[in-house]
């Protein structure tokens, strides 16, 4: 029944045929249960496992590694070769490709977490009348029509409608569900509101919320999916994973890659038809086999086989790094995500917001001398810990302020005009509620006002255990006065009183809102001297005025009296609550974190946009975005302040114009989330949402990051690619900042990656239009890549941070990795790389002393050396050296490339390699190794390698050192054209701001 909230009670009870006095029968349980269906989240489909292994090979390189693998194995055997060298190539492509698909798995699985923790929110048992009976039943029993009763502590079991009252007041916690920063009242009234969003529903109790106040029955409208928990999970299941703007750039670098490799593999193979046929090969068919081979090579060298894994291992390390910041990132490609956000969108209560209530201002009358004398205190602290101390008008600290007598008196009647518990838990080490919050903030004064009489009360109480220390001064108060009679909160009267004994003395305390404490009290303490005087109509109207500033500042105002009743006296009755004393007024509210200003400022240096979001009322929202300090600037939010029901009301050319001026949105239900991020992302917005409970769970997941707090729901932190352990806003500027230098380091290294593999395939490319012999083995390929490129490549993710990462505006999600200039760039080293290969081979055999130094036209012709008279053996041409020298020359030349990409445009003699020792360890670590592969025999028949001269030596460092001065050339003019392209933007800005617009 959708519409329950608007209609009565009766109507209600009419839709499901059932007797509010006694229930449904069993055969109407067994009807709704087989129309309605079970109380229960439906379990979602898992993706079987290996769906979930074949996900992480539906990608067009790793299709084409695949295939290069299989060819390449398949050509080794037809070759008749056999062992470790048949395998080893496609065997290392593999466990590449096996590696890189258990992190997606496993990033996948922990993603469904969130679904399974969504049920822990539902309430284990209920109390149902059936047949006319109650029983305690299951709560997965329940059926829609059932009456249930429900009372303080209990979860409610189902989406319910309220249809009687047994106690004065109705309240419930319903913070998981629509973020409310306080418990809400219920009753049984229909709600008229056009347009109801849940905290409008005045009338319905919604599935996992907390009864924190007062008794009564409902009756079932709404179970399993069809429950509001129920749309959250709908809602979950309906959000597909988006992909990374870093995953997209890949995903089409991947693309144009493979048609590039595509293309030249078929361009070498028919460039070479003619070749086919020569005598070495041994007939067209095997000469088109060959270089059917040479083809597979060159896939091999263009696809950057390591570049998944150094991908992931950059991102790994930045996780490591931004767990030291405190936040703990769930989802490795969030790491490079954070660099490009554009709009954050915050959930206020627990996030901008402590989301517990506390006493921040104390207002008393200091004097009744000459005319009412107001004193106001501040009190320190923004949690349920007792910590925190009292500061008067002056801001000088109270050493000691149980010794003010309306302190004194404030905080025995927080104390025992109170029905809530404040306790330690330490499995999560916090002080934890159980009642209402503004009950508990009332506790918690009592603790940070402390006890009298004793000097050395501040220093004792900070000895106590934290589990003493939760209660101390409030279990002093309990045990000085013995609790006699209580008048619970009615709404008619909205307060509370609680008769009291000690000894000979019998006192009433009361609170509650401060219009109907003043209208029943007649005197007021003293401040000064603890003297009861008469309340004045003067003091009344300050006190008044005082009530409408606490208003203004959108603090909950309560107000405290106490009364001094005949000993003896058992009960008291309404009639009592008059002529009392008014001690003082209280002011609480949900405070604002105090790192959350610097924090949000620095968001908008950085060119990041924070929408505020919350579920509470409008001004609300306002207020504390003003005492955040974050909008100090703006006079008015008209226009920047938007509740859903007025945005869902805009037309929709206003709603995209309002979307790129938001500030904040309140009154929203987790629908309206979701609909806010999947609005800015529709605008090219890079969005990321924070939140800690269960309402935020589909906005987090839905977002491109979505961060939860850590001490918020399982279900958001699940559902979240980031949760920041310490729940504090400014940790997410730090994580931004690490994410924009990931994304530079990444790019640095996929450049770099990009012109060393360009460079083989140049290399290859060149040597098979030229005729001259393989210059590289694949093998030696395989090996290049994965050790020779993957180590300096991995060590250039640890280049420094730039000094001013937080000033630049958020890159554009369209931009590409790699920008035409910087193609042209890399593709002029790359072009270097693979001639520079080419030319070491060649020089081995016309050059070197221990070549057999041939003329350039017997290397070309080297296939007809059988059919020739040569000067030397035709075996000349199976010699390892020139594969060797050409392959070292590689290697040095791509060590040397390394060093040029510590920076994008800065030269060597500015930003130089001690600016990060790794890259210098991982070059020498990568020449050992190769070393090793030179000189250790069983190595160096692995790899098809010998040992080289000095003088070989010489000529590769001769070859490979010009790669440095080429791209110290290219860097200059890059630097250049950024100069005069910073001048012409300058320019721009001295125009009108309406003519640059055009």
């Amino acid at each position: 029944m959708e519409d329950a909230y608007a209609r009565s009670v009766s109507e209600v009870l009419d839709f499901f045929g059932v007797d509010p006095a006694k229930g449904l029968s069993d055969s109407q349980v067994d009807h709704h249960s087989r129309m309605f269906g079970r109380n229960v989240l439906p379990e979602e489909k898992r993706t079987p496992f290996w769906k979930l292994v074949l996900k992480q090979f539906d990608d067009l390189l790793v299709k084409i590694l695949i295939v290069a693998a299989i060819v390449s194995f398949v050509l080794a055997l037809a070759n008749g070769e056999t062992g470790l060298t048949a395998f080893l190539e496609p065997f290392v492509i593999l466990l590449i490709l096996a590696a890189n698909a258990a992190v997606g798995v496993i990033t996948e699985t922990n993603a469904e977490k969130a679904l399974e923790e969504l049920r822990a929110y539902q309430a284990n048992i209920a109390t149902v009348l059936r047949n006319g009976c109650f029983s305690i039943l299951p709560a997965t029993e329940l059926v829609p029509g059932d009456i249930v009763e429900v009372t303080v502590g209990c979860k409610i079991p189902a989406d319910l409608r309220m249809i009687e009252m047994s106690s004065n007041e109705f309240r419930v916690d319903q913070a998981i569900l629509t973020g409310e920063s306080c418990s809400v009242e219920k009753d049984v009234d229909c709600t008229v509101t056009t347009n109801a969003v849940y905290q409008d529903k005045k009338n319905i109790l919604f599935s996992g919320t907390d009864v924190v106040s007062g008794r009564g029955r409902a009756v079932v409208i709404g179970v399993g999916s069809n429950t509001a928990m129920g749309s959250i999970h709908d809602s979950m299941l309906q959000t597909d994973d988006e992909a990374t703007p870093l995953k997209k750039k890949l995903d089409e670098f991947g693309s144009f890659l493979a048609k590039v490799i595509a293309g030249i593999c078929v361009l070498v193979w028919v460039v070479n038809i003619g070749h086919f046929s020569d005598p070495s090969h041994g007939g067209f068919f095997k000469g088109a086999v060959h270089y059917f081979k040479i083809a597979v090579a060159l896939a091999v060298a263009a696809i950057p086989e390591g570049l998944p894994a150094v991908v992931t291992t950059c991102l790994a390390l930045g996780t490591k790094k931004m767990a030291r910041l405190n936040a703990i990132v769930r989802s490795l490609p969030s790491v490079e995500t954070l660099g490009c956000t554009t709009v954050i969108c915050s959930d206020k209560t627990g996030t901008l917001t402590t989301n517990m209530m506390s006493v921040s201002k104390i207002c008393v009358v200091q004097s009744a001398d000459h005319g009412p004398q107001i004193s106001e205190f501040n009190v320190s602290g923004t949690t349920y810990a007792p910590e925190g101390t009292v500061f008067d008008n002056n801001g000088q600290q109270l050493d000691f302020p149980a010794q003010s007598p309306c302190l004194h008196h404030l905080a025995m009647c927080s104390s025992l005009c109170n029905d809530s518990i404040l306790q330690y838990n330490p499995d999560k080490d916090s002080y934890e509620k159980i009642g209402e919050a503004t009950e508990v903030a009332l506790r918690v004064l009592a603790e940070k006002v402390g006890l009298p009489g004793f000097d050395s009360m501040p220093s004792a109480l900070n000895m106590l255990s934290k589990h003493e220390r939760a209660s101390y001064c409030n279990h002093y108060w309990e045990n000085q006065f013995k609790k006699v009679y209580v008048l619970e909160f009615t709404r008619d009267r909205k307060m509370m009183s609680v008769l009291c004994s000690q000894n000979q003395i019998d006192v009433m305390f009361s609170k509650g809102a401060p219009e109907s404490i003043l209208a029943r009290c007649t005197k007021l303490l003293c401040n000064s001297d603890g003297s009861v005087v008469p309340l004045t109509s003067a003091a009344r109207a300050e006190l008044e005025s005082r009530v409408h500033s606490f208003g203004d500042e959108t603090l909950r105002c309560l107000a405290l009296a106490f009364k001094t009743v005949p000993h003896g006296q058992q009960t008291i009755s309404y009639d009592n609550e008059n002529d009392m004393t008014f001690i003082g007024l209280v002011g609480m509210l949900d405070p604002p974190r105090k790192e959350v200003r610097d924090a949000m400022l620095a968001c908008m240096t950085a060119g990041i946009r924070v929408i505020v979001v919350t579920g509470d009322n409008k001004s609300t929202a306002e207020s504390i975005c003003r005492k955040i300090g974050a909008f100090d600037n703006l006079v008015d939010f008209s226009g920047l302040s938007y509740t859903a029901s007025e945005f869902e009301r805009l037309p929709a050319m206003q709603q995209t114009t309002a979307l790129q001026r938001m500030t904040i949105f309140s009154r929203v239900e987790p629908s309206h989330k979701r609909m806010l991020v999947e609005a800015l992302q529709n605008q090219n917005e890079v969005v990321a949402m924070t939140g800690d409970g269960v309402n935020d769970a589909p906005a987090l997941k839905k977002a491109d990051i979505g961060i939860a707090m850590g001490s918020g729901t399982a279900v958001a932190k699940s559902a979240s690619d980031m949760v920041l352990a310490d729940d504090n806003f400014a940790s997410i500027v730090a994580a931004v900042a690490e994410g924009r230098a990931i994304y530079n380091n990444t790019k640095q290294f996929i450049r770099y990656m990009i012109s060393s593999n360009i460079g083989e395939v140049v290399c290859i490319f060149v040597a098979a239009v030229l005729g001259i012999p393989d210059t590289l083995a694949p093998v030696q390929l395989l090996w290049v890549n994965l050790v020779t490129d993957g180590l300096p490549a991995t060590a250039i993710g640890f280049n420094k941070q730039d000094s001013d990462v937080m000033k630049a505006k958020p890159r554009k999600v369209g931009e590409a990795v790699v920008t035409g200039w910087l193609f042209f760039r890399y593709l002029v080293i790359g072009v270097y790389v693979g001639l520079a290969t080419v030319a070491g081979f060649i020089w081995w055999f016309i050059y070197s002393d221990g070549g057999p130094k041939l003329t350039y036209s017997e290397l070309m012709n080297f296939e007809t050396c059988a059919l020739r008279e040569t000067s030397y053996p035709c075996s000349i041409f199976e010699d390892r050296h020139p594969s060797t020298v050409a392959m070292t020359v590689l290697v040095v030349v791509e060590m040397f490339n390394a060093l040029n990409n510590l920076s994008e445009n800065q030269s060597l003699l500015v930003i130089t390699p001690r600016s990060n020792l790794w890259l210098v360890g991982s070059i020498i670590l990568t020449m050992v190794l190769h070393m090793l592969i030179l000189y250790v025999h069983p190595l160096a028949v692995l790899f098809s390698v010998v040992p080289l001269s000095w003088a070989e030596w010489t000529a590769v460092l001769y070859l490979s050192f010009p790669v440095i001065i080429i791209d110290e050339v290219l860097k200059f003019f890059s630097r250049n054209t950024g100069l005069r392209f910073r001048f012409r933007l300058r320019k721009m800005d001295l125009l009108p701001k309406d003519r640059r617009d055009r």
